[in-house]
């Protein structure tokens, strides 16, 4: 008998569920209704956009860009109008009924759909054979929703209900919102991931342009970032002092906010092909014709070695005086040369310590 009553009380969740999962269909055909009359608004506000934009591009008024993007903007609003209407089609199909309802909304539905969609009336028939075993006699004339109830009523299943209330609609219905809750709360933990603005570089803030609670644009420049780490010295050597020098050659550093305690080490790692008065924004040009020999100066990349920002920073702008050991062989990439054969490894704008 317990089995018999396992399987009647299996049977009548099974057209519990199939009432219920008529109602939600419907529930969410009208949803579907309701994102079909949300679209067609989307689509006449991005038709008049586009039309306000085709009046304003033939008086240049408006860009063609602009005109382009709200073109763009009213093709799509169109495909999701379309897309949209044959979603609530198929979803009227799925009911049984007609996918066009002449001159109705097509979120009405007939009333009593749950209680006569044939998926439910297969369950209410599958119910009454279980149901006239324990001698509970019903007939498809009392409805599928009173059948229930008096199923519960007349059955004596409390001890079968409890066993299989862990597989109720209602439980999985919950288990299922508890899902949707949980891939919320996943995608609201991503949103609050893209709030956060990462460098590409560790280092300090310097030049910051921005306080809390500006107002800011696209493109608008916020902050400078230095970094700590890749720094090197541009050392501007006299022409006449180039002869012994050479990419590869150590060079000994000292930095002015240091004074003689602290010694950084150094290596040659290139020249500018320039001096520094051709390559300034304004290059100094001789118009009176009289020609003065000055030497001028030439800047030389030297990458530190060996260089520990933690224990004695160096910041950009400070004073530098260099010492060349040009008797000491060169080592390194490009080691005795004048110019470099080998690119360095990209770096994310790295500032540079001048002299």
């Amino acid at each position: 008998m317990r089995g018999t009553e396992a399987e009647a009380m299996s049977r009548r969740r099974a057209l519990q569920h199939a009432m219920e999962d008529v109602d939600n269909q419907v529930a969410l055909l009208r949803a579907k209704v309701a994102g079909v009359d949300k679209s067609k608004a989307e689509l006449a506000l991005a038709q008049v956009d586009f039309d306000r934009a085709a009046k304003l591009v033939v008086s240049n008024d408006t860009p063609r860009s602009e005109y382009d993007r709200r073109q763009a903007i009213l093709l799509a609003a169109r495909a999701d109008v379309v897309a949209a209407l044959a979603d609530v089609r198929q979803t009227r199909a799925s009911l049984g009924l007609p996918p066009e309802p002449e001159g109705q909304d097509p979120g009405q539905v007939p009333p009593d759909l749950n209680q006569t969609f044939s998926s439910v009336l297969q369950a209410q028939a599958a119910l009454i054979q279980s149901a006239a075993q324990l001698g509970v006699i019903h007939s498809f004339d009392e409805g599928p929703s009173h059948m229930v109830e008096a199923f519960e009523k007349e059955g004596d299943v409390n001890t079968t209900f409890d066993r299989l209330a862990a597989d109720a609609p209602d439980i999985k219905q919950a288990e299922a919102k508890l899902e949707v809750a949980k891939r919320d709360l996943d995608q609201a933990e991503l949103d609050l991931r893209y709030c956060d603005v990462l460098a590409e570089i560790d280092g300090v803030i310097t030049r910051r342009n921005v306080n809390p609670g500006d107002n800011i644009q696209v493109g608008q420049s916020l902050m400078a970032i230095r970094s700590l780490d890749e720094i090197w010295v541009d050392a501007n050597f006299k022409e006449t002092q180039l002869g012994d020098l050479r990419i590869g050659q150590p060079v000994d550093l000292y930095v002015d906010m240091y004074g003689d305690r602290q010694v950084f080490k150094g290596r040659i790692s290139g020249f500018t092909e320039g001096t520094g008065s051709t390559l300034a924004l304004l290059p100094a040009e001789n118009a009176t014709g009289n020609f003065i020999k000055v030497v001028q100066r030439l800047p030389v990349r030297i990458d530190l070695e060996n260089y520990d920002p933690d224990k004695s920073p160096l910041f950009v702008g400070t004073s530098v005086v260099p010492y060349v050991l040009f008797k000491e062989p060169p080592t390194g990439p490009d080691a005795g040369k004048f110019l470099q054969t080998s690119a360095p490894e990209p770096t994310a704008n790295p500032p540079g310590a001048k002299k």
